[in-house]
Order: C-alpha cells, then structure tokens, then sequence
C-alpha cells in the first residue's frame, strides 16, 4: 500500500466509523454468535501473497463485525464503560499514525511534557492537592501493580528488587471484600501471594471497611510476626460501587506507618463534578498512590489510566532502571518509563488534550451528573416492578437488583436480556447472592435510552417467567 492508497482508504474508514455510530441503536448490543464461528472463517494458514484492501474490509464487515460486542452502544448497561469519544479517536488517529516509542523525554519530548500538563490538568479538575505529580499507565492494573511493588519494597527497605523475598517474612496487604480482582492479581505478580492478601468485611450504606477491624488486623498481624506493608481503598468497587470512607482509613495507616492506594479506576472521574467531592472525596489528599481511568466514564479512548502520587520518590525507587542505553544527557529531564512498569509507552496523553479542550470540564460533568440522575431514576422504575428487589442502592451511576425467583433465575433472565440484544448488563454476586448488576455511563447514551432498559427488562422476564 502506498500513501495515496492510503488516504483513499484513510477517508473510506473514517465514513465508516462515522456511520457505524450513528447506527449503533439498531444493531444488537452483545455479539450473537456462536463459540468457534469466527475462528470457523479464518484460514488456517497465512496468505503467501499480498491482497486486495477492498477483500480485506469486505471480510472485516463479513467475518468481525458479526462477532464484536458494540461497546460504545447507548445501551450498553454491563461491566463499566469503555468510553471513546470523537476528539479523543481523533486523537489516537494521529498517535497510530506518527507512531511513536515516547519512553524517553528524548523519544518525543512533546509527548512527555504533554503527559506532564495534561495529568496536572485531571488533578485540578478533581480537587487534588497541588503537590500530587501523576502518571499516564495503560490500565488501572498497572498502576496497582506498581503501588503494590511500592509498597513491598518500601516495608523491606528497599532490597526486595535486589536480593528476593525469601526471609523478609510474610509481607501483607489489606483492604475490603469489595476490591477488584486486579488486587488479588498484583499481590501473586509481587510474589505477596493470596493468602497476604487480608480482606476484610464492609457495612454501611456505601460498603465500606471497617477501620477499627482493619486496625485490629494489622496489630494482631504484627504480633504474629507478620509484616504489614500497605492498604488499598476503593472509591466505586467493581461489583456494587462500594467506597471507602478515607479519612479513618488513613488514621490507621498513618499510626501504623503504611502506604496507601486508592483505587477509583471508575468512580474518580465522578470526581471533576464538586458536588460528589464532599462525600466521597473527603481526605482523599492523604494517599500516597490513587488511580483512575478517563478510560472509562469520562470518554477518553482505551486504554488510559491516571496514577496520581503523593510523593513520586518510593514509586521511582521501585521501578527506576537506567542503563546506559537509556540515560539522557544534558538538562535533567523527566522519563515516565521509569514511573511505569513496561518501558514502551504509547502517546496517551494527546487524546485527554484533545477530549478536554473540545468538551471543556463542564460539557464533562454534565454528562456524569446526567447519568447518576438517570441510574436513579431507572432504579426507581424497577423498584416498583412486582416482585423485583433493589439489593444494592446506587452509588453513582450502579446499583443492583434481583427479580422474582433464585439465583438461577437470575442468570436466566441477564443470559435471557443479552440474547435478546436491545440492552447489555452483567450478573454480579453480593451477600452470598445472585444479582444483576446496572450501570449507566455509555458516552452518548440519553434518558430514553436508559428508561428503554425497564420496559426491556420487564418484557423479557415476562417471556422466560
């Protein structure tokens, strides 16, 4: 393919993608296909030679597009959102296309000192104090996985890196019940295991820790001979949005002398709204380490993950690796590829730049604020359905939900609601339960949108039921 090729191909892609969103309420929200039919229609071997772009997209339209799950469909009310605006496709258009290794200031200054504006520009928008320096991570995975490695080296003096884990004695980690299971994947990648992993119960409206438990936890930690290291709070768990009040959290961990983590990959956008900030916010500047996605609700293309620090000292402590190879001369410079586990870094701050410059923070709240509103009101309509319970109230923009019948009963009716195509959600578990799990937070859903999902849910339940 030459360049003129390309730019035909360029701008027929570009309709496409146009019109692919503008017809997204017509197509089924999940893919309809079956296990192994598109394996099915592709060749088993790789072609010897070249073939024709227009072959290529018409078995794209043919054999893909069958079997995609639309995650930017109005409709989508499942897991948490995968939000891709225009100005922010845009934006990753002209990444993939200058294609770029920003590791090094070096390697493409603009897309370090970009990074450096566009994280300070996320911390004012949420509140955050001044002092708080961040980085852009590929995912909220990450970002934990590097604060959990922060705090394994801090609480062994550093030398974890150098010299293994053998004979530094059981190292723990504690949090809620509530936490994602990213948590439980970082603490076996820092050799911490599953069993240092000490979760514990929540209660109260917003499910939260208990912090008299956790501070008993660490104690009798202690005198078993144990090695706390760090906590992990959430702002909007997973399952059921579960938050953490923070100021108590932090108490202990200050009087034990902890490092703390927060992760609100999804509900810290909520955050660039003041009015959510008094509740859910409070003493949140008391982390060492806080973590969320513009990848998800605020429309930012995936992936695109914030780490927020306190201090980036202990990070850099943990991950900074400098050969000769990647040493840069002359004036001090910052490097993000030692803030981060992987070395490759892609341009991810050039899409927040574009998102937020074309929205501006306000056409951004409104869209969050909008879809709490309207998670509450749909909440109420199913509320008032015969014989279906609210389980879990909303927190933000989720709450869950059972309908008349048991745990089987339920999956039957998300695998019933998923077949059916007009809307998309997820089944959860809470107090040894079965439930279906809502959230509202598509970048271009509306009211009607999100009020369809009752009469759908409603008219499927009637079929199976």
């Amino acid at each position: 393919m030459d360049w003129d090729e390309f730019a035909v191909w360029g701008e027929k892609i570009s309709q496409w993608a146009a019109d692919y969103h503008k017809t997204l309420r017509d197509r089924p929200v999940r893919a309809q296909t079956a296990l192994g039919d598109i394996a099915a229609q592709l060749p088993d071997s790789p072609p010897e030679a070249g073939e024709a772009m227009d072959a290529i997209i018409g078995d794209f339209e043919r054999i893909v597009m069958p079997g995609m799950t639309h995650w930017q469909h109005p409709r989508f009310f499942a897991y948490f959102p995968a939000n891709a605006a225009p100005p922010s496709m845009l934006a990753e258009m002209l990444v993939t296309t200058i294609a770029a290794q920003c590791m090094l200031w070096q390697t493409s200054p603009a897309a370090t000192e970009m990074e450096g504006i566009m994280v300070d520009w996320l911390r004012q928008a949420m509140g955050l104090p001044e002092q708080m320096t961040g980085v852009i991570q590929d995912s909220a995975s990450s970002a934990t996985l590097s604060a959990i490695l922060t705090m394994r080296e801090r609480a062994t003096g550093y030398s974890g890196n150098r010299e293994g884990l053998a004979g530094k004695g059981n190292l723990r980690i504690y949090c809620s019940d509530q936490v994602h299971s990213s948590i439980d994947r970082a603490c076996w990648v820092a050799g911490i295991g599953q069993d240092n992993l000490v979760k514990l119960p929540t209660s109260g409206p917003r499910h939260s820790i208990d912090a008299d438990a956790l501070r008993a936890a660490i104690q009798a930690d202690r005198a078993a001979g144990h090695s706390p290291a760090g906590i992990i709070a959430i702002t909007g768990g997973t399952g059921i949005g579960a938050c953490d009040v923070l100021g108590p959290v932090l108490k202990v961990a200050e009087d034990e002398d902890l490092y703390t983590h927060l992760d609100a990959a999804w509900a810290g956008a909520a955050m660039i709204c003041p009015v959510f900030r008094a509740d859910f916010w409070a003493d949140v500047e008391g982390f060492d380490s806080i973590v969320f996605n513009p990848h998800k609700w605020l429309g930012a293309q995936f992936d695109c993950s914030v780490q927020f620090l306190k201090d980036a000292t202990p990070q850099l402590n943990t991950l900074k690796i400098e050969p000769e190879y990647l040493k840069t001369t002359g004036a001090e410079v910052t490097n993000y590829s030692e803030w981060t586990i992987p070395l490759g870094r892609r341009f991810r701050a050039l899409k927040l730049w574009f998102l937020i410059r074309a929205y501006g923070l306000e056409g951004l709240r409104m869209r969050l604020r909008n879809h709490v509103t309207w998670a509450s009101e749909v909440c109420e309509a199913i509320r008032s359905m015969d014989g279906f319970d609210i389980v879990t109230e909303p927190i933000f923009s989720l709450f869950s939900f059972r309908c008349p019948g048991d745990d089987a009963m339920q999956q039957a009716l998300v695998d019933a609601l998923n077949d059916d195509g007009r809307i998309y959600v997820t089944q959860g578990s809470f107090g040894g339960q079965k439930i279906i799990r809502f959230q509202v937070g598509q970048f271009e859903t509306t009211r009607e949108d999100v009020m369809m999902a009752v009469d759908v849910i409603a008219d499927v339940y009637r079929r199976i039921s």
